[in-house]
């Protein structure tokens, strides 16, 4: 796998698209939206330790927030509440809370004023990616946006969590909102089960990843 592109962030920690130039399927998998979901970073490593994958990786979207275990980037926004989308910044529900600063809810003083949030819309203008899986905890569901429920269905079926196509409380700003709603990517959401070790969900996510890129 190859490094094809890569961006700083705020702390100088390195962000990277990763894959093999040949035979992309323009299909994206995104690892550690959240500093406190590591996960992603950890399984998408390990995975192309043992594969020479056609999809496109970034195993970890949030260095910063990995570093000091917590949900925001270095900035105190959350990521998955800074993309231009017609709701950013509504405050709707019980965790209306993106605009408040002091919270780890917080999208941001703009729409995509993060790096981190404009290295993904910069590869999704470029690569055009037509299916795209992140990776999140601790839901234990399968979340789907945009026209994604018959993949989340056959997700479901390989992990055994359920197939919700709401998360259960309202995310303004979101990337599911963002590529799957808006731009009707289908767009996955796998929120992995937080209480057992990461080695413990190698051999499901591996079968997801398999399935994924041979579609």
């Amino acid at each position: 796998m190859k490094i094809l592109k890569s961006v700083n962030s705020k702390e100088g920690r390195r962000i990277e698209l990763v894959g093999s130039e040949n035979n992309l399927k323009n299909i994206l998998v995104i690892g550690v939206f959240h500093g406190d979901e590591p996960q992603g970073d950890f399984l998408i490593k390990k995975y192309l330790e043992i594969k020479e994958a056609s999809m496109l990786f970034i195993p970890c979207l949030n260095p910063d927030g990995m570093a000091l275990n917590v949900r925001t980037n270095s900035n105190g926004v959350d990521l998955n509440r800074n993309f231009p989308t017609e709701n950013w910044g509504k405050n709707e529900g019980e965790n209306a809370t993106c605009d408040d600063e002091s919270t780890a809810y917080y999208g941001g003083k703009s729409p995509a004023s993060e790096v981190e949030t404009r290295f993904v819309i910069d590869i999704i203008e470029e690569y055009k990616p037509r299916l795209i899986l992140t990776l999140h905890s601790p839901y234990k569901v399968v979340n789907y946006d945009g026209p994604g429920e018959k993949i989340a269905k056959k997700i479901s079926e390989i992990i055994g969590y359920p197939a919700e196509g709401s998360i259960g409380y309202p995310t303004p700003g979101s990337f599911g909102t963002y590529a799957g709603v808006e731009r009707h990517i289908p767009t996955i959401t796998l929120e992995l089960d937080d209480k057992i070790p990461a080695e413990s969900l190698v051999q499901p996510v591996f079968d997801i990843l398999d399935f994924m890129d041979n579609l």
